[in-house]
């Protein structure tokens, strides 16, 4: 969250008018698993409270496990609830998800069977199959990569993805889910794995940040940033 969708956000500067601030309020974690994740979400809504507190425009919850780990459909719950939170804060702004904006996402583009790679070790990844596959798509092909620490998880090098997804078969499938977690790095390999595959490319940051700039009424654009910030599904402005 505190690295990707800023760098989205400064492309996006490059070829638009609209300015950005950023603000982040962070709910504690250290290794993914799901009793920390679930301890994780419950500070959700102090987050929502302290941000709102800055009068932002659109919030986004950025761990997409945690709200996984919670149950199928509870992206719908927690934005509602922490929606209410701002409002009853007098600083009333939408809120998106990126487990939300990873489905809606791939709904966009008109995907219904992906391959998907996850930094979690394979009980979670399994987990966020599911939880995707509830909401309608067919997970065809995965890979786990079994990183526990979540600092490990943000320090994994994005110029390892290609190679990953290169030893997937993709040929049978209509997206990739280059990385299912805000947290690993993947901009910089996106546009590389859609060359090389002939397939579109979403990641959790950049769902996200067209969630945002839906949410927003702006263009959701920006460019290298994968087939759902090209251009091509501008849908319609909130």
């Amino acid at each position: 969250m505190e690295t990707e969708i800023p760098a989205m956000l400064r492309l996006r500067e490059q070829i638009r008018p609209e300015r950005f601030t950023f603000h982040s309020a962070r709910m504690r974690m250290k290794h993914v698993n799901k009793e920390e994740l679930a301890a994780m979400d419950a500070e959700s809504d102090r987050c929502a409270l302290e941000l709102s507190d800055a009068r932002v425009d659109v919030l986004g919850y950025a761990c997409l496990v945690a709200i996984m780990a919670m149950g199928r459909g509870y992206h719908r719950q927690s934005q509602e609830r922490l929606g209410a939170a701002t409002a009853n804060n007098n600083g009333k702004a939408p809120v998106v998800s990126s487990a939300g904006a990873l489905v809606e996402g791939l709904r966009v583009i008109g995907a219904r069977r992906i391959a998907l790679v996850a930094p979690y070790m394979v009980p979670l990844t399994r987990l966020v199959i599911d939880y995707i596959e509830h909401e309608g798509f067919e997970v065809v092909h995965w890979r786990a990569l079994e990183i526990a620490d979540n600092l490990e998880v943000g320090r994994h090098d994005p110029a390892r993805l290609p190679g990953i997804v290169a030893a997937m078969p993709t040929d049978e499938v209509d997206a990739i889910v280059l990385s299912a977690c805000v947290q690993m790095p993947s901009l910089p390999a996106i546009a590389q794995v859609e060359a090389a595959t002939g397939k579109p490319v979403v990641t959790a940051a950049a769902a996200t940040v067209y969630a945002m700039l839906r949410a927003l009424g702006l263009d959701p654009v920006v460019p290298g940033a994968g087939a759902l910030l090209s251009g091509a599904y501008p849908g319609a402005k909130a």
